[in-house]
């Protein structure tokens, strides 16, 4: 993974300003891979597109994240402190491209599910619906007694056996935290996103890089490209003699 220059930072900002989320993660991975296809890109599993974004956070912005749940049980609001490193360290960030799996006599193999399929899967708003649609674009093979199955025919308790098998080979998939709430000691798990989290640094980001070019400009009449090519310390230390 390479390092983004400000200039760079700003581009794929103001390009993702227009796409999904699914489109702004790969849009972020092809800036610091320009090198990756944008097939492997898209088929990068959920979990090891999370690893890599969780690294580029750590690039960016430090290791230690800080975010906010609020309790479902009271409402009240609790500060958490993530650590990235931490979290990528928790599992192998590149899981087997395909698993197989024995269960109530069903013999089935499987794949990932990659931003594809979640790119492919945006229009489909019903949770359950969702969820069965990419489980059957995941499984690759299903049998019982040699005779292939429907993924549609399977029975609940093994499409969850295979959820179930997918979260636990591909964890960063599905990120949850576990949260206690200290005002009522209610105890759940709160879903994290690197995706929407990280975006929103970035934008906080080129907010704060546009504005410092605003301001030197106005006052030096420096181009952009100059501004942004400044060290973050040369960079500051202009604005403070401006006391902005």
């Amino acid at each position: 993974m390479r390092s983004l220059s400000a200039p760079e930072l700003l581009g794929a900002w103001e390009r993702g300003l227009t796409q999904s989320l699914v489109q702004r993660a790969l849009e972020l991975l092809s800036a610091v891979y320009p090198q990756a296809s944008p097939d492997w890109l898209l088929g990068l599993s959920i979990g090891h597109r999370n690893a890599e974004l969780l690294a580029l956070r750590e690039q960016f912005f430090g290791p230690t994240m800080a975010g906010m749940a609020v309790c479902p049980q009271c409402g009240g609001r609790l500060d958490l402190t993530i650590n990235a490193a931490e979290m990528r360290a928790a599992c192998a960030p590149e899981p087997e491209a395909e698993v197989a799996l024995s269960v109530a006599g069903y013999e089935l193999q499987f794949r990932h599910a990659n931003s594809g399929d979640l790119a492919a899967a945006l229009d489909l708003s019903d949770p359950d619906e969702a969820r069965d649609w990419l489980l059957g674009r995941c499984l690759l093979s299903v049998q019982r007694d040699g005779v292939s199955v429907a993924s549609d025919r399977l029975p609940l308790e093994v499409a969850d056996a295979v959820l179930d098998r997918m979260a636990k080979a591909d964890p960063l998939a599905d990120i949850q935290l576990a949260v206690s709430c200290p005002l009522c000691n209610h105890h759940w798990l709160a879903a994290f996103d690197i995706v929407s989290f990280l975006w929103r640094e970035i934008e906080s980001l080129a907010a704060r890089l546009l504005r410092d070019v605003h301001t030197l400009a106005s006052a030096y009449g420096w181009h952009e490209r100059d501004i942004l090519a400044l060290s973050p310390v040369r960079r500051q230390f202009y604005l403070a003699l401006l006391g902005a």
